[in-house]
């Protein structure tokens, strides 16, 4: 029987320390609930723009920051539109809070931590 292979998209996300820690009690397989004053979970399309929000909100912020890496199924992501939060390359999904244990049902593989800041 043939594999067949999903297309995937690249997403990164910037983090603080502690939304880290839940990742690795998840496994590197989901992200954990929003807390009741984060309606909105933000996964990121630019690596660039992670990088940036973690190096420079989440170290001042938090102590350090991280970048994670995962690939989410392309088709169930076209229900979220992607917003620009600024210049060209700052776009970003917004994903409601509610639908966040159907957004992790679709990643694909880990979530990788690729970027680390102190």
């Amino acid at each position: 029987m043939p594999v067949t292979s999903q297309a995937t998209t690249t997403l990164w996300r910037p983090s603080g320390p502690k939304e880290l820690e839940l990742v690795r009690e998840l496994d590197w397989r989901a992200w954990p609930p929003r807390l009741p004053e984060q309606p909105i979970f933000y996964p990121v399309l630019n690596e660039d723009y992670a990088v940036r929000i973690a190096r420079d909100w989440n170290v001042k912020h938090d102590g350090a920051g991280f970048v994670t890496r995962f690939e989410v199924e392309s088709g169930f992501l076209r229900r979220y539109p992607v917003r620009q939060a600024g210049g060209q390359t700052i776009v970003e999904l917004w994903v409601p809070a509610e639908e966040l244990d159907e957004f992790n049902a679709h990643i694909i593989g880990r979530i990788e931590l690729v970027h680390e800041f102190h």
